[in-house]
């Protein structure tokens, strides 16, 4: 497979697997129950914690060395930075969204522009693969991460077209409107790309910037509801982190 089909297939597959949550609306007439819901959040957690450490800043501190500066810092400050950049955008993006006008449109929005950064994220790792003389095993870590916040985006296509069904759109209209707010991921995608070569010195800031954003959402979203009641999303936490880990460290 030539290098650059195999980015795009990793930028797109994002897009596709939103666009596969969307098509449950094909198939069901409500939520999937609360139980499945909260592995399904656990699971994809625990795969973004791992990607965000194996994919993300051990690469990062690995080139920062080898550009001379302390593996630490770069690391550790754009983690933060980054947490901090996307707590912002969120405040920013929920003050927007109350001022639109229905439940369903700010929930497409919301869906949209979180999704973004998720693209972007990909984006970099695919900047890194470019980037690195050894680009086999630097591929294989940014199609890990892809299907890692793949795995997030199954449940987030699906709660954008089932609640949009059950206000009375139609199935395709439902279905369209969550493939659209996937689509902004191989956008974020290819700006990052683009992003990274133009300033190539500040990747390990970029990628562990990336990595504090996933960290963020976590934390802040997913875990929370995956651990919400029962240990089912518990265990599914460990069971993502524990798959991506190994997935990472025997393809790497």
């Amino acid at each position: 497979m030539q290098p650059w089909f195999s980015y795009f297939v990793v930028a797109l597959l994002p897009a596709v697997c939103t666009a596969l949550g969307a098509a449950a609306v094909f198939l069901l007439c409500r939520q999937p129950a609360d139980h499945t819901q909260r592995a399904l959040l656990g699971f994809a957690a625990g795969v973004m914690l791992a990607a965000s450490v194996f994919s993300l800043l051990l690469p990062a501190v690995q080139r920062a060395e080898a550009l001379g500066w302390p593996g630490w810092l770069p690391a550790a400050a754009g983690l933060c930075l980054g947490a901090v950049g996307l707590l912002w955008l969120e405040e920013k993006t929920a003050r927007l969204a109350s001022r639109s006008g229905s439940t369903g449109s700010r929930m497409i929005l919301a869906v949209t522009l979180h999704n973004l950064p998720e693209g972007m994220v990909v984006g970099l790792a695919l900047a890194l693969a470019a980037q690195n003389a050894a680009g086999g095993a630097a591929l294989t870590g940014a199609l890990a991460l892809s299907f890692g916040i793949s795995l997030q985006d199954v449940p987030e296509g699906a709660a954008v077209s089932l609640p949009l069904r059950q206000m009375g759109h139609s199935r395709m209209s439902a279905f369209g409107w969550g493939v659209a707010s996937g689509l902004v991921e191989p956008l974020g995608a290819l700006l990052a790309f683009c992003l990274a070569g133009w300033v190539g010195h500040a990747m390990p800031w970029l990628m562990a910037a990336a990595a504090g954003a996933m960290v963020c959402v976590a934390a802040q979203e997913m875990i929370p509801a995956a651990a919400k009641e029962g240990s089912v999303g518990v265990v599914s936490v460990v069971l993502g982190f524990a798959l991506m880990m190994a997935l990472d460290l025997a393809l790497g």
